[in-house]
């Protein structure tokens, strides 16, 4: 047999639901938060967080707005222990946030814990043993009443502390440890053996935290295991049905959300999916998601930057470009049609509407992006990327046709250096194409004569040399193209003509698009100055330039 064969594997069972509610339900509001990136996610790092990173790392928790925060393992290592002291000690949390550390349940690690919260205004112990069948059969070697005896001694322990500590107030949590590897009525059974120690009441909640310790099926599933726990478990309504969802499958997330459907209460997660494996269950996607569908997620994101730089430093792995929603790529469009469909929405998005733009399905100046980082260039985009750049940065609007002709010149560079072109790159080509030709003849001086026809007398430079040029015409621009086409022996017939200011006020300038047919040949001229008329005919000497100087697209003559 092949060493890789799909037949040592086996489905995962269903869950026997034939009145499933959760595919009808909708997602109105945000759960209650939980980080775990200071336990679950600093023990799957190959170098556990220094003290700096962990102080760092909760202030942003905090600033982000989390209210629950696990803080670590206090009884499992001395690094955990004192960081918890240091947040009690120096009164590093805030008033309306709970820490919460996690413990086995074993007598010696309850005692540790408590010893390590003393003083803490708010805390939640998170006891846990595994459940699952694989565990209990070649982990433990016991049967399902002695995996229930762990538990209930060590929920009696943590009651029996607790109640010698009144001045906290506590909370406490249990984890059937891998539950979507645990049969759902034996789940039930050790978490309402759990609850009846705790003796549940409404003014204090106990947490049920259903871990998919390993993602082990579809997430349909998972919300099928979350729907069939709540109908069959003792005092739902004192109860918070907790999840913590593992990304072994690649579909953390969607379990999260689809359990949340299921009438789950509560989220544990790492900012930015950090865990073991493949990780945990990514709280600034799930969270944003909610955000994108109008649904306040109780967390302030709107710095992703500043996200993305303290998770860097204090876990010391890098950001994937395309990570959801703060990777720098994932606002970024390269194709040309997503960037003239997102160009022409942005064109007509007002700042009261609903958000409805194409390929964006979030404003990412929400996220303290800017638009710059949307529209990028590279040899697979097309016109509505340039003309956005040019516009956004320059105040250049191209109208169509001169659009064409210069994304052509933006195409051929692209493909040459097999780069992305930058903002800087384009402008730089938009001025060696017509605004800084080389060799190219200069408007030195020109005088108008308004008497009867219109008749120009234009000083053109080149090479130091001087030309001078006398025409009529029927207007100022038609006496230069007439004195032109004369002066040089050439067809020259201007098709189109386009203008705008490039600021507001006395001294604003204008830049002129002029689309000239010469010798056969279409060239787009572009000129700026400060009066039209010199813009415009500087632009048509633009064109002219192009076909005097033989100068090929995209290279200086």
């Amino acid at each position: 047999m092949s060493q890789f064969s799909h037949s040592k594997y086996q489905a995962f069972k269903p869950v026997a639901l034939s009145q499933r509610q959760w595919p009808s339900n909708t997602i109105t509001h945000a759960p209650q938060w939980c980080s775990v990136d200071l336990r679950d996610g600093n023990q799957a790092l190959i170098e556990p967080m220094s003290v700096e990173q962990k102080q760092r790392l909760f202030a942003l928790l905090i600033k982000l707005g989390f209210k629950q925060i696990e803080v670590g393992f206090p009884a499992a290592s001395t690094t955990d222990y004192d960081f918890v002291r240091w947040l009690i000690e120096t009164n590093q949390i805030p008033d309306d946030v709970s820490i919460q550390v996690l413990t086995q349940a074993r007598p010696a690690l309850i005692a540790k814990t408590f010893e390590a919260l003393k003083g803490a205004k708010n805390a939640i112990v998170h006891l846990y043993n595994s459940t699952s069948k694989v565990q209990r059969d070649k982990v433990f070697k016991l049967d399902k009443a002695g995996i229930i005896e762990i538990a209930v001694k060590g929920a009696r322990e943590l009651q029996q502390h607790a109640d010698c500590n009144p001045d906290t107030n506590w909370q406490f949590q249990y984890s059937p440890e891998s539950f979507t590897g645990t049969e759902l009525d034996f789940a039930v059974d050790i978490c309402n053996a759990v609850v009846a120690e705790w003796r549940p009441k409404a003014s204090q909640k106990i947490i049920l935290n259903l871990p998919a310790t390993v993602e082990m099926s579809t997430p349909n599933i998972y919300a099928d295991q979350i729907e069939w726990f709540i109908h069959h478990i003792d005092h739902r309504e004192d109860l918070i049905i907790s999840q913590h969802t593992h990304n072994d499958r690649g579909c953390g997330i969607a379990a999260a959300e689809l359990g949340q459907l299921a009438g789950a209460d509560r989220v544990e997660g790492t900012l930015l999916g950090n865990g073991e494996r493949t990780g945990n269950m990514d709280i600034v996607t799930m969270a944003m998601n909610l955000y994108s569908q109008g649904i306040d997620p109780q967390l302030n994101l709107a710095d992703v930057d500043e996200i993305v730089q303290v998770v860097k430093f204090c876990t010391q792995l890098p950001v994937h470009p395309r990570h959801p929603y703060v990777g720098e790529l994932v606002f970024t469009a390269f194709s040309g049609s997503h960037q003239d469909a997102i160009k022409k929405c942005l064109d007509i998005q007002q700042p009261e509407q609903h958000w409805d733009v194409a390929y964006l399905p979030i404003d990412p100046a929400d996220l303290g992006r800017d638009y710059q980082e949307v529209i990028r260039i590279n040899s697979q985009s097309g016109k509505g990327g340039i003309a956005y750049i040019l516009d956004k940065d320059y105040g250049i609007q191209l109208p169509r046709w001169a659009l064409i002709e210069f994304s052509a010149v933006v195409q051929q560079d692209a493909e040459q250096s097999g780069e992305e072109i930058s903002p800087d790159k384009i402008w730089q080509l938009f001025q060696r194409q017509y605004l800084q030709q080389q060799r190219a003849y200069q408007l030195a001086n020109y005088q108008v004569n308004y008497e009867q026809q219109e008749q120009v007398q234009v000083l053109l430079e080149r090479d130091q040399e001087q030309f001078q040029i006398k025409a009529s015409g029927n207007g100022a621009l038609a006496a230069f193209v007439n004195g032109l086409a004369q002066q040089f022996n050439i067809e020259i017939e201007v098709l189109d003509y386009n203008e705008h200011a490039l600021s507001k006020g006395a001294e604003a300038e204008a830049v002129c698009y002029i689309q000239a047919k010469i010798a056969g040949k279409r060239y787009l001229g572009v000129a700026i100055d400060k009066d039209i008329l010199t813009a415009s005919l500087k632009a048509t000497l633009c064109a002219l330039n192009q076909e005097l100087c033989q100068q090929p697209i995209g290279e200086p003559a």
